[in-house]
């Protein structure tokens, strides 16, 4: 099977990172707030969209 060298290189990579806070989802998620904050790039919000109503099937 064909596999795409970026998708590799992307998914070691990802992998690499993971395991340098032992893949704690806590640890990952700190690390990149803080990266954030030291960034200089703007961060862009967007609302939060109004959920759908529901339609009743007749």
């Amino acid at each position: 099977m064909w596999q795409d060298p970026i998708v590799k290189e992307t998914r070691e990579l990802r992998k690499q990172y993971a395991e340098q806070f032992n893949h704690d989802p806590d640890a990952i998620f700190e690390d990149i707030r803080k990266r954030q904050e030291k960034s200089s790039r703007k961060r862009v919000a967007f609302p939060a969209r109004k959920a759908k109503s529901k339609q009743k099937i007749a």
